[in-house]
This record gives structure tokens, C-alpha cells and sequence, in this order.
């Protein structure tokens, strides 16, 4: 089993820094960062992170190819790929359509965009020039790297959809699909596995991130007071088919992201949280995480991936994590 920590990108650099140093003591294996529009730019968390480290693997999760040209993603992979000393995983997806709204933008083709970016990112880290006609890119000969790349940078992409899902199993080294609530892979896990059959791809050569939120603390009120406030900032931004695994819709979202993205009033938006909505991720202590875990590894979860809120006091999730929920599973 292999464990990743993901961490929104909404905390100070040198909090990144201590934590990725945390996850690499505790045994995790990766860890990720968001790049969410108007906070800190997880290229430059992770180069910090990957300065203090030795053995982790740190990865974005996620760019996207409309408010990062792709030609600067494959420049921001292969550069961090050097300064990790090949620990870099690129995490590639198209981004919430509601947040590219605020800055004017309108996702055409996403799931074009995203494979002809895999596509022409594969390329320019082997040593290859990208010339392309796509429907989303069209370079001229002169796209190619005017430095050696250490290797070709291992792309996960993040997926919500069933058609984002495929691409997985078809073009990727590994996948970030947000499986909310987190027994969702059942139906994930399908669609990645229909790619990978369509393109003769064998599903061992896919490290498929079963991606979860949690908030583990022994104090089960405080656990899920840092839990509603992660579901009350991106509830809204959730995929159609993420809400229907859990009986809901954007309309039941919509008092919610005024309170939070209008008013800016968090604590009123959290008194609005639905216990349905609380089934997007796992709050409560060790053994609650545990429990629930256990039926993703019956499932055959090959990676479990620990992602925000993760608690009142991280430090202390991450600890907890890697002293009872790591050695549990391996």
C-alpha cells in the first residue's frame, strides 16, 4: 500500500517545509499540494519542500492548462523534476470551471485540453520537439525544451468526471480522482480501468491515488468544525456526478457559496453543512478513519491519499496518521 498527504495551498511556505519533513519521517510516500487561484503557488511550496527533503516525492495537484500555459508546465515539471532530483509527479487537470470564472476564463474542451497537454508535456521531457494541430495546442517545430529534462515526469491526472476518469487508465502515469464519499471508487474505478483496456494499458502500471478528505482528531466536534469549512469553500465546485453519489445538487450549495465567496461570513455558511454533505469526507478519530479505510483496502485500494482538512492541529493529523493509520494498513 502507498500513502500520499495533500494539503491546500493556503498556509505559509515554511509550514509546507515542516509538514513535507513531517510526512517523509512519518512514512508517507508523496506529498502533494493544491494550486488554487489567489493563494500561494504550490511550484514554489514545492521547491521549498523538496529543499528540506530527501526521500518524498512532492507533486502539484493540480495545474491546469488555461491559467498555466502548457508550454510553462512542462518548463515547471521538468525544472522542479531537477531540484527534487527526479522526486516530481506532475498532478494535470483542467480546473473548476467556477473558479476559472473569476478570472474571465471559460474551459473549452477540457478533456481535449488535458490529453493533448499529457500528450505534448511527455514529449518535451524526453528530449522530443511537441509541433502540433490539435484541437487545443497548435505549436510550431520550434516547441521543444533548450534544456535536458532528467526524465520524462511521471503525469497524475485529476479527475472528477466518468470521461476525466477514462483518460486516467488511458494516457497517465497515475490519477488523482477525488473520490467524495470516499467508498465512490467503486464507480471511479471503472471508468480509469475501461480507458486503460481501450488503449491495451495494463492497470499495474497506473498508481491510482484513492483520494480522500479527512479530519482526524479525538475531539469529534472539533473534527468536524475544520471538515464543514473545507466542504462550505469548495462544495460548489464539486462535479455533477460527485453530488449525485451523495443525493445532492449545486442548488444546495448556492446559500453556501454566497455566505462564503460574497459575504465572506465562513462560520455562517459552516452552520449550513447537511449531514449528507458531511459524507464527503471521513471526521473523527484514528480507528473512525480506520474503519473506513478498511472498506476502500477490501475494495483493492492500492494508495490511499490523506487530503485536507486533515484536522484542527495538522502536525498532530500527520502524526496520528503515520503512527496508527500507516503501520495499521502496511
Amino acid at each position: 500500500m502507498k500513502f500520499s498527504l495533500r494539503l491546500n495551498n493556503d498556509h505559509r511556505v515554511r509550514d509546507y517545509v515542516r509538514w513535507a519533513v513531517q510526512a517523509e519521517q512519518a512514512g508517507f510516500d508523496q506529498f502533494w499540494v493544491s494550486n488554487d487561484l489567489f493563494y500561494r503557488s504550490a511550484p514554489v511550496i514545492l521547491t521549498a519542500a523538496a529543499a528540506a527533503t530527501r526521500r518524498i516525492e512532492v507533486g502539484t495537484c493540480i495545474l491546469n492548462p488555461y491559467t498555466i500555459h502548457s508550454a510553462e508546465i512542462a518548463m515547471i515539471a521538468a525544472t522542479l523534476d531537477e531540484a527534487s532530483n527526479r522526486r516530481f509527479n506532475l498532478g494535470l487537470s483542467s480546473g473548476a470551471g467556477d473558479f476559472l470564472a473569476w478570472v474571465g476564463i471559460e474551459a473549452h474542451k477540457p478533456r481535449t485540453a488535458v490529453v493533448e497537454t499529457v500528450e505534448a508535456v511527455n514529449r518535451l521531457t524526453t528530449g522530443q520537439a511537441a509541433a502540433s494541430e490539435g484541437d487545443f495546442l497548435a505549436w510550431t517545430a520550434e516547441a521543444h525544451m533548450r534544456f535536458p529534462a532528467l526524465r520524462r515526469v511521471p503525469i497524475y491526472i485529476g479527475a472528477m468526471s466518468p470521461r476525466m476518469c477514462s483518460e486516467i487508465g488511458r494516457v497517465a502515469d497515475g490519477g488523482l480522482p477525488l473520490l467524495f464519499p470516499p467508498e465512490h471508487y467503486t464507480q471511479v474505478i471503472g471508468h480509469i480501468e475501461e480507458g486503460a483496456r481501450q488503449a491495451g494499458r495494463s492497470m499495474d502500471k497506473i498508481d491510482v491515488a484513492a483520494c480522500i478528505w479527512c479530519s482526524v482528531s479525538d475531539n469529534q466536534a472539533q473534527a468536524e468544525d475544520a471538515l464543514k469549512e473545507k466542504i462550505a469553500y469548495y462544495g460548489h465546485a464539486m462535479s455533477a456526478t460527485i453530488l449525485e453519489q451523495l443525493g445532492l445538487t449545486h442548488k444546495d450549495f448556492s446559500e453556501i457559496e454566497r455566505l462564503v465567496m460574497v459575504e465572506k461570513d465562513i462560520e455562517a455558511a459552516k452552520r449550513l453543512v447537511t449531514a449528507p454533505m458531511m459524507r464527503i469526507g471521513i471526521a473523527g478519530s484514528a480507528d473512525r478513519l480506520i474503519e473506513r479505510l478498511e472498506q476502500l483496502a477490501a475494495l483493492g485500494v492500492r494508495h490511499i491519499s490523506f487530503g485536507p482538512p486533515l484536522g484542527p492541529d495538522i502536525d498532530e493529523a500527520i502524526r496520528v496518521i503515520g503512527q496508527r493509520v500507516i503501520p495499521h494498513f502496511r
